[in-house]
């Protein structure tokens, strides 16, 4: 998503799996477990920002319509007036779940960090993402990584986990090293990297080669098109989706796939679109 001023589970049992599957096979039974193996989705959900103009106008309408595309959850950005347990009863009557939050940077620190888990924890959400930051120098990102992995420690008592959202920008380089190696070379496994494919690309980075250079870290991705001109979705862009999806199914750590289309001459199509692009791909 651009900057806004607003406010586990990945397939390595497939892998565990696999001694079973041998078995199996000698028994002539690898045909079930395999299949059973191969059910276990990793769950799609909708970034908000995607029909941020919509949410304005008519959330309870979006938050409907989102659930009977056959979207699994939502990420907001931004809760448009409503409290916490007016969005939990959308989420609920519809069907969803919180995938996650993105939440100001400001609204994880000191004081408000109280307010922010207890509003999550009743829209029933575990992931804060901090959506943007700009840092002028390397000691900065590095303060911040800091910071992050003390704002982690204090979360994980509570269930929950604390990251940052990518834009192109963090790929800029301070002494050779992007921001984004910076930050995530030096914050622990319990800070979550979100990455989203078209900003990194924007920012003149790989995904692919993002996402591996960082094993287990992906627990929530943004899935963006990118390349393929303003109204493409997934699979009609330049984005290397067979590698993506194969690297988050496997050592990503990757616990819910979120889609978000920020461009478009009708967002919600496009949000439906990139469903069906999804389930094409044998992603849903």
């Amino acid at each position: 998503m651009t900057n806004v001023s607003l406010p586990e589970v990945s397939r390595r049992e497939f892998l565990n799996c696999s001694a079973v599957g041998v078995a199996g096979l000698a028994l002539g039974l690898a045909g079930p477990a395999q299949a059973a193996a191969a059910d276990k989705k990793i769950p799609v959900g909708l970034q908000l920002y995607s029909v941020r103009e919509q949410c304005k106008t008519d959330l309870p309408g979006v938050i409907a319509a989102v659930g009977k595309i056959g979207y699994k959850g939502v990420e907001f950005a931004g809760y448009y007036d409503r409290t916490a347990k007016d969005l939990r009863k959308l989420l609920d009557d519809n069907g969803l779940v919180a995938c996650g939050t993105h939440t100001p940077y400001e609204s994880v620190l000191g004081d408000q960090l109280k307010a922010t888990i207890e509003f999550n924890r009743t829209i029933g959400n575990s992931f804060l993402i901090v959506p943007w930051m700009q840092n002028k120098t390397k000691q900065e990102w590095l303060d911040k990584a800091k910071l992050f992995n003390e704002i982690a420690a204090q979360l994980k008592s509570q269930g929950m986990w604390v990251g940052y959202h990518a834009h192109a920008h963090d790929f800029d380089k301070f002494d050779g090293e992007p921001a984004w190696d910076i930050f995530f070379g030096n914050t622990n496994a319990d800070v979550v990297m979100q990455l989203d494919t078209s900003n990194c690309r924007e920012g003149g980075a790989d995904p692919v080669a993002v996402l591996k250079k960082y094993p287990g870290r992906a627990r929530t991705i943004h899935l963006k098109a990118n390349g393929g001109g303003p109204d493409a979705v997934i699979g009609e862009d330049k984005v290397a989706w067979a590698e993506v999806f194969a690297w988050c199914e496997s050592r990503g750590g990757t616990s819910w796939y979120i889609v978000e289309h920020e461009s478009g001459k009708d967002p919600m199509d496009a949000v439906r679109r990139s469903y069906a692009a999804l389930k094409k791909l044998g992603k849903v």
